[in-house]
């Protein structure tokens, strides 16, 4: 019985919209975070790498002991860590860029919006206005 009343809970929870909402934003921000680290790794980062003349951030790396037979090198990877500064920085801003893009077409779409009802507002005064004058004469 127990078991029953949880796995309606459980029926609940999940068919609330939320949760839905939740999981397909879920997925779509894994597939849109895929083509942002695309753009930035395949096409922005190898023209920062051109401008700072081919330099491959990922392979600088200060070596504290080189490696000696099966010892492989101990190292500290700053390159990687750059790199991921960059992808970061880059990254926010192409997102901080879409986002903009589309709150200035939602605000021209509501202050459409909102024309149109101050117009709509005008004709019903301007009407008002035009009834009264014609009751006056």
């Amino acid at each position: 019985m127990a078991k029953t009343k949880f796995m309606d809970e459980f029926k609940e929870f999940i068919s609330r919209g939320s949760v839905i909402d939740l999981a397909v934003g879920v997925i779509i921000g894994s597939a849109f975070t895929a083509i942002v680290t695309s753009l930035v790794n395949d096409i922005i980062m190898p023209i920062i790498g051109l401008i700072f003349g081919g330099v491959d951030f990922n392979s600088l790396k200060f070596v504290i002991t080189e490696a000696a037979g099966k010892t492989p090198e101990a190292a500290i990877h700053y390159g990687t860590f750059i790199q991921s500064i960059f992808n970061f920085l880059l990254i926010a801003l192409v997102i901080f860029s879409i986002i903009k893009a589309i709150n200035s077409l939602k605000r021209s779409k509501e202050s459409e919006s909102e024309e149109e009802v101050a117009l709509e507002e005008n004709v019903v005064l301007l009407r008002e206005i035009r009834d009264l004058l014609k009751d006056k004469a």
